[in-house]
């Protein structure tokens, strides 16, 4: 199978958070591993030296990615690399990508990988638009663009079962039908983040809690700062929270500046410290591992988060919020509903041992289905 994956990386100048790049960096050795012959088109390399390259730019924003896909660039790409399938990660690339097909005379499988929905639902099943892509009133535009990438696409991939349901119902409301090309195939887990629980620390009456998550305001980053209050005034924990992007470009903070705003809020209260793993992937596993259990964010319509995935494999329980794909996945005693209930299990971590023990084993059980390997058989068996 010779694949064309093209990748829309957001974050060029800190890799490490950007989730797209670790994606493809962690699954396409993997695939080439199981026979397939990839190119990753993006604006830096991704994957190993088996794992052929063709540079692209970086769009400068979020909505250049979705709105303006480079159909020459397109057309010349395709030409050269006559693949038999595309892989659009960027979904509402995929119309281009089809009419970039047909123009240069080459016949392949277009598969769309619904990295980020950019919708959610009200618990009354309404639809709402992201925030995040909402600026301008942008965001029924960018959900339109999302919904003709959907028809476009011979394959629609998403993570999870949540992930799933959800793309299903949001297609039909627009007349889309997926039905019969929709496939799950999650995130490959990172295996350098992977321990035996047996080497996990157990808390002695006082924990540490990770927070490895953007610090954007639709991750509900203003909840988690509430919660984080609650924790350090009445249980035994400390907070370690990650800025994971450092200095972004002033166009970035332009179009939202909550990452900073959140930061310097976070970093002034008690119990609290701020780390940067300054895009080092060694240093990010350190500071994971120096951690008791994580705290998942609190994102609405949040279909699947490697930075969970992340915790998991090293053994650390991650509690988190009763919704999305975190309630599908996340162990039902470390679920809440309630500030209240977070701060039970945050201290019943930091304090029962056995009950803490039996929760690490679970977490890295929980991905071990995801090796790169096994992720990549999936993903070409959804392909084929």
């Amino acid at each position: 199978m010779r694949l064309l994956y093209l990748l829309n990386v957001s974050n060029p100048n800190r890799l490490s958070a950007d989730s797209g790049f670790t994606f493809a960096d962690l699954l396409t050795p993997a695939l080439t591993d199981a026979g397939a012959e990839v190119t990753v088109a993006a604006p830096v390399a991704a994957g190993d030296a088996r794992v052929g390259f063709e540079p692209t730019a970086s769009p400068p924003t979020k909505y250049r990615a979705r709105f303006d896909p480079g159909l020459d660039g397109l057309v010349d790409l395709v030409r050269r690399i006559k693949p038999e399938v595309v892989v659009a990660n960027q979904v509402e690339s995929a119309p281009a990508i089809r009419a970039a097909l047909l123009e240069a005379h080459v016949d392949a499988l277009i598969a769309g990988y619904c990295h980020y929905l950019p919708f959610s639902f009200a618990e009354d099943g309404r639809l709402e638009l992201d925030p995040s892509l909402d600026d301008g009133g942008l965001g029924r535009s960018v959900l339109l663009a999302f919904a003709a990438g959907l028809a476009a696409c011979d394959r629609v991939l998403v993570h999870s079962s949540t992930a799933a349901s959800w793309t299903t119902t949001a297609a039909a409301r627009m007349g889309v039908d997926i039905a019969e090309k929709l496939h799950i195939a999650p995130a490959p887990r990172d295996e350098r983040l992977v321990r035996d629980p047996a080497e996990v620390a157990v808390p002695d009456g006082r924990a540490v809690g990770v927070y490895n998550h953007r610090l954007y305001a639709h991750y509900g980053t203003e909840r988690f700062a509430a919660l984080a209050r609650r924790l350090a005034a009445e249980a035994p924990v400390e907070l370690t929270v990650m800025d994971l992007f450092g200095t972004r470009s002033p166009e970035r903070i332009r179009l939202d500046p909550s990452p900073e705003r959140h930061r310097a809020e976070l970093a002034a209260l008690d119990k609290v410290t701020v780390a940067s793993d300054r895009g080092d992937r060694v240093r990010y596993r350190n500071l994971l591992a120096s951690a008791h259990f994580g705290i998942a964010p609190f994102r609405a319509g949040c279909p699947w988060s490697m930075s969970v995935i992340d915790c998991q494999g090293l053994g650390l329980p991650v509690i988190a919020p009763r919704t999305g794909w975190l309630a599908e996945h996340i162990d039902d005693d470390l679920l809440f509903d309630t500030a209240d209930q977070a701060v039970a299990i945050a201290v019943r971590l930091a304090t029962d041992a056995e009950f803490y023990r039996v929760h690490a084993k679970r977490a890295h059980a929980s991905t071990t289905d995801l090796t790169p390997a096994a992720v990549a058989a999936r993903y070409l068996e959804a392909l084929r």
